[in-house]
């Protein structure tokens, strides 16, 4: 909505992407498919997740056949719990995408640009992170709940700690890259 009014005192050149440095590295001129591509995505992506949280029935948990009632639902509340988590993930992407759009629409240039986005997509990650880590399960590496195959334990300190090593590595290479 705030597009929609805005649309006629936006720029007739709008930034529609920036780089690494907050400064605008694609142009393009003001249209409905130029003002409002990261709308449509936010529409795409909110109905995805909407899709898949909808859709998504919690199964009995893959235990065995004796396992007690109180196991299978934990880990059903567990899958539900995940789905719900996927969508405040997307609600953090659509805030992230809705900042973008506003510096769009306003012309505004800043070099902290790129943080519009990328904070309120790492906050719903950290956050998801949070509520799905088992605390209870002191392994490095767990079978994962969902699909196949293994994933790093949350709940376990010496996880978060090599994730964090990771982002900082990541990080460094970027700001080493695009620095200066």
């Amino acid at each position: 909505m705030i597009g929609v009014i805005s649309y006629p005192s936006m720029p007739e050149i709008l930034a529609v992407h920036y780089g690494a440095k907050g400064v605008p590295d694609r142009l393009a001129a003001k249209s409905v498919g130029s003002a409002f591509s990261l709308v449509f995505v936010q529409i795409g992506v909110t109905a995805f997740a909407g899709g898949y949280r909808g859709g998504h029935r919690p199964q009995p948990a893959r235990h065995r056949p004796g396992a007690p009632d109180r196991l299978r639902a934990l880990a059903t509340r567990y899958l539900t719990l995940g789905a719900t988590a996927v969508l405040g993930l997307v609600a953090m992407i659509d805030l992230g995408m809705l900042g973008s759009s506003l510096l769009m629409w306003s012309g505004t240039v800043t070099s902290w640009a790129p943080l519009v986005v990328v904070f309120p997509i790492l906050a719903g990650v950290v956050v998801a992170v949070v509520v799905l880590a088992n605390r209870d399960d002191h392994a490095l590496w767990v079978q994962r709940r969902f699909g196949l195959g293994w994933t790093l334990n949350f709940g376990n300190p010496r996880a978060a700690m090599l994730l964090a090593g990771v982002v900082a590595l990541i990080g460094l290479v970027i700001t080493l890259r695009f620095g200066g």
